[in-house]
């Protein structure tokens, strides 16, 4: 590949990835869908000049003191977008560290394009580049923190060990669990023992590293010191949420899920879609692991994995860090062909799960297409039997229906509520089901009541009957509603909408 065709190669891609990660970030249609979102932004608005507590640990206060001071208007609409702009931002400069490691790994330039090529079209990180949260941030920290390591290798330098530091303590600042991020610094610096005949400056550089990032994290997140028993009660609640401890509704999906197994069943095939992955493992038995920057990126990918992999909850959002393993995986596989055709089939191949994904957001959401049929053919004052637990209710719109939002989580657990629900099926003349929550998450013989309710609603001599549904497929051969729930509820749940025969 010539330089002047690669480099026109390397600004094409660059405006495509502009395009997927701010293209719509206003998704939703002024209807805010995702709960980490209004949690982030309800305490950005108990901000003010005075008092920066955000009175709110489930993450640190960097992203909201940035959210804080750069959004032009504090109201609820303009924080959501702030949120998502600089989700977006990270997720761009992401790619660009992601590119600045190729150049550390790959010595073809081609080999280089493709790893970029792939990690722009992966859906997974498409997907969290318009949602307004964290994990575009951490997924930053971890890119930044894996190239430090590979300039380390190469020499070791105090100003690398300060910008670690600095990075991490963002990452820290940002979510507690970052912690697992200093691992790539780590290795990188026991490398350098190794074969270093100054290991005392070697122990030195270590203790300037991690009191660097721990007083980093206090200065861009001062509340976990400052109000420390609001911070300690977050965090406990938080860790006994992911380790099964406290069980609240939506965490019913992992009960009796297995550790690593569900994480390559129900996230990785949708997330990274299902030709990198496949690319990905076929990569795995010519890998060179004698190599040390590879050993330090993918002994920091599994370590991460091991850990978050094993927890009782396995959201989406837990393994995001480490989605960009695959398209480097699949590099490595797709770079072994000479044959330019074949290079350029699998390639397209692989970019075809993030094309699927990315086309909708050139569609009105999907609870707003729902929610205006509802209006326009559902009698006025028809009484319906709806599922309480999503962040907003259908329909979205304001409506002269009579709806029951009925808590189908106390089903199996409340003989009250198993007596409202008969007399609401009978007297109801429709039913909406809003998302795959409640149907998906119980039915299965811990929840019986449930379990029946569903089977007979869905079978052909219920009741009731299907007459709409509302679905838009993003998942590339693959039903989104089989894969972990939040990776279609938040942003393209599917709505179905019996009528009463």
């Amino acid at each position: 590949m010539s330089s002047s065709f690669a480099k026109v190669v390397f600004i094409v891609l660059v405006l495509i990835l502009i395009f997927t990660r701010f293209f719509n970030l206003d998704w939703g249609n002024g209807y805010f869908f995702h709960p980490d979102e209004n949690n982030m932004v309800a305490s950005v608005l108990q901000m003010n000049s005075k008092n920066l507590n955000p009175n709110f640990f489930a993450y640190g206060q960097f992203p909201l003191f940035l959210t804080f001071f750069t959004t032009p208007k504090h109201d609820f609409p303009t924080i959501i977008l702030t949120l998502r702009f600089w989700s977006a931002v990270f997720s761009t400069l992401s790619v660009f560290f992601f590119y600045l490691i190729s150049l550390k790994i790959f010595k073809s330039q081609k080999s280089r394009l493709i790893l970029i090529l792939l990690i722009i079209f992966c859906p997974g990180l498409i997907q969290l580049s318009h949602f307004g949260t964290t994990e575009s941030i951490l997924i930053l920290v971890l890119a930044i923190n894996i190239f430090l390591s590979l300039k380390l290798l190469e020499k070791i330098k105090y100003q690398y060990i300060v910008l670690a530091a600095l990075i991490s303590g963002i990452g820290l600042a940002t979510k507690i669990s970052a912690l697992i991020f200093i691992l790539p610094i780590l290795f990188s610096l026991f490398f350098q023992f190794k074969k270093s005949t100054k290991k005392i400056k070697i122990f030195f550089l270590l203790f300037l590293f991690l009191s660097l990032t721990f007083i980093f994290s206090f200065i861009f997140s001062p509340f976990n010191l400052i109000d420390f028993n609001s911070f300690l009660s977050a965090t406990k609640y938080e860790i006994g949420v992911a380790n099964g401890q406290i069980a609240v509704f939506y965490t019913r999906q992992f009960l009796n899920s297995t550790p690593y197994i569900f994480q390559f069943q129900k996230i990785f095939p949708y997330t990274i879609g299902l030709p990198v992955l496949l690319f990905s493992l076929f990569a795995l038995f010519f890998i060179d692991f004698k190599n040390t920057k590879n050993q330090i990126i993918f002994f920091s990918v599994l370590i991460f994995f091991l850990y978050q992999g094993q927890l009782f909850v396995k959201w989406t959002r837990f393994m995001s860090p480490i989605f960009f393993i695959f398209p480097l995986l699949a590099t490595f596989f797709i770079s072994k062909f000479k044959n330019n055709l074949v290079v350029f089939v699998l390639v397209l191949i692989s970019v075809i799960p993030g094309l699927v994904f990315f086309q909708k957001y050139f569609y009105q959401d999907i609870r707003i297409q729902a929610s205006d049929w509802m209006l326009k053919n559902i009698p006025i004052n028809s009484k319906i039997l709806s599922e309480s637990g999503n962040v907003v209710d259908l329909p979205v719109k304001n409506s002269n229906l009579d709806i029951t939002n009925f808590d189908f989580y106390k089903l199996d657990s409340n003989l009250e509520s198993q007596t409202k629900l008969i007399s609401f099926l009978d007297n109801s003349d429709y039913i909406f089901i809003p998302s795959r929550r409640v149907f998906k998450n119980q039915n299965n013989k811990n929840f019986p009541n449930s379990q029946k309710y569903y089977q007979i609603l869905f079978s052909p001599n219920s009741t009731f009957s299907l007459i709409k549904q509302f679905s838009l497929s993003n998942s590339f051969l693959l039903n989104p509603e089989n894969g972990e729930e939040t990776w279609s509820v938040f942003d393209n749940p599917t709505i179905r909408i019996y009528k009463k025969q």
